[in-house]
Order: structure tokens, then sequence, then C-alpha cells
């Protein structure tokens, strides 16, 4: 399992180099509890929230046995990294491999410490998904006084998530998981996920679930 993060349509990346021990993820739906003379309560089921996740682990200042990959960002150059995506005004997007996580999420919120004098640095992320919105056309609407006002309609947009990958002339499976998921290694996982047996036998138009 790997935590990655982008920003920027992928001009920025950040890798995680110790797996957190958990994550939490929550999806809302927004539903509504009525009271009806003769039904009593009812729930009437509404659309479905802003999915939130935690997340919470550490930025190692040393190369231990269990990180995930060497020449890692120092501790607070990951933190500076993290700080500045959240004050851009733009969201990011997470991905885990191994799981159905794959959002355009803002940073809510950024909580960092030192514990035990080694230099690793802690921290709590707290993200919250993030809906693109596209105005479309423009309805005119009169007040009660006369005011005319025009309001443009909107339509909540979800930018479609990367996860199917269409295969073009010279890929390799090798170069597509580097592409989509900043490591060549991970080819082993989409193999796994499309049933390939022979990774070096891909079909230009082949569509892969990443």
């Amino acid at each position: 399992m790997h935590y990655y993060l982008s920003f920027n349509n992928n001009e920025e990346r950040l890798r995680l180099p110790v797996i957190p021990s958990s994550f939490e993820v929550s999806i809302p739906h927004q539903n509504t509890t009525v009271n009806i003379t003769n039904l009593g309560e009812i729930n009437l089921i509404g659309k479905t929230g802003l999915a939130t996740m935690t997340i919470e682990s550490f930025f190692p200042k040393q190369q231990y046995s269990f990180c995930l990959y060497k020449d890692f960002p120092q501790p607070y150059d990951c933190i500076k990294m993290l700080l500045k995506w959240k004050e851009s005004g733009k969201p990011i997007r997470i991905i885990v491999t191994e799981t159905p996580i794959n959002y355009a999420m803002a940073i809510e919120s950024i909580t960092y410490s030192e514990a035990d004098g080694t230099g690793d640095v802690y921290f709590i992320l707290e993200l919250k998904e993030y809906k693109f919105i596209k105005a479309s056309n423009v309805t005119t609407t009169t007040t009660s006084n006369g005011t005319t006002l025009k309001v443009p309609n909107t339509k909540r947009e979800t930018k479609p998530a990367p996860n199917e990958y269409v295969v073009k002339k010279g890929d390799t499976l090798w170069g597509i998981a580097k592409k989509v998921t900043g490591e060549g290694s991970n080819y082993k996982v989409i193999a796994e996920k499309n049933n390939i047996k022979n990774p070096d036998l891909l079909k230009v138009g082949q569509r892969l679930v990443i």
C-alpha cells in the first residue's frame, strides 16, 4: 500500500515514506428526519455529502528499515510543501493504492509536532472532498421589489478519477505504473488487477484499471 499526494495535475508530488498505521474515511449522507401526522418520524434520503479523510503518520529524519523508499525529503520540507498546497486555495489529489481512495480534496488542517528528540516530525492531516463546479447558463430572476438579477445556473461536476488508463502505442506496463503512480515497481499491482499474465503483451486501446 502506498500513499500519493499530488498538486496541480501532478506538477508536484509527495509519496509518504512511512505507511500510516491507520486512516479513516467518512462519507456522510444528507438525510433529513421529519415528523408526519399519523406516520411519526420518517427519514428522507438526500444526496451524498462530501467525504472527509484523516491521515496520521510521521516524516522520518533518518532512514528506518520500515521506510518505503530512500532519499525521501527532509521532514520540514514535506511540511512546507503541504502548507504551500493548503494556502494555494487549490485542491490536492490523494491516491492510496490497493484501495478505492482516489479523491480531489482540500486540506482542512495540518497539525505537526516533534516528540522524541529524533528529528522525526509527526503530523495529522485533515482532508475534505473537493467537487469541481462548472458555471452554465444564466437565469434572469425578478425579485418582489422589481429588481432583476442574473443568477448563473451551476452544475456540480466531479472530474472523473484517473482510475482507468488506455494503452497507447509504445506503452509498457512499467512506464504506465511510473506515469500514474510515480513508481514503476507498481506494475505488478496493475497486472494483478487486470489479470495480465505477460506484462510485455499490451494492446493499443486496451483499458487498464489502476
